[in-house]
């Protein structure tokens, strides 16, 4: 018979998330070698809970409710369609329950939020070195040829 804890589902981001939901996303900072202000942690986990700033967070949790896994979606528009667009700004299953469906039913759930809202795509960036993920992203999306370029705007004070 399975464990409770060996079900998952995934809903929508949640105040009582917020501890389970600090873990995972320090988990995922720790992954990307990356470090954020708290502020900025703080005011990231606010835009998730309340979709404010285009943002929707999305939890996997398991059979007891416990946050195992994270997606963070940003919706915009486009200028190449009339509709919105969905990145997938953030995806991350904790060590324990990597390398089963946790990933797989969260881009699920991120392709039917996208569809509810009316985007036309869900895109989404990962680093060449992820072959773990990029072995199921292989099988839910396909790759694109495009590079991805970046410029860190320096601090301004107002001038």
């Amino acid at each position: 018979m399975p464990d409770a804890n060996d079900r998952i589902a995934i809903r929508r981001l949640g105040e009582a998330d917020r501890g389970g939901w600090l873990a995972l996303w320090r988990g995922y900072l720790d992954f990307y070698r990356a470090e954020v202000p708290d502020s900025t942690t703080e005011l990231t986990f606010a835009r998730l809970r309340d979709q404010d700033a285009g943002m929707l967070g999305l939890v996997a949790v398991d059979g007891e409710d416990r946050p195992i896994g994270l997606a963070h979606l940003v919706f915009h528009a486009a200028t190449w369609s009339a509709t919105s667009s969905c990145y997938l700004e953030d995806l991350f299953v904790g060590r324990a329950r990597r390398g089963g469906e946790v990933a797989r039913a969260l881009i699920d759930a991120v392709y039917a939020t996208a569809r509810d809202r009316g985007s036309d795509r869900v895109y989404w960036h990962t680093q060449q070195f992820n072959a773990p993920a990029r072995s199921l992203y292989d099988t839910v999306a396909t790759p694109t040829s495009l590079i991805v370029y970046e410029h860190v705007l320096a601090p301004t004070d107002g001038r």
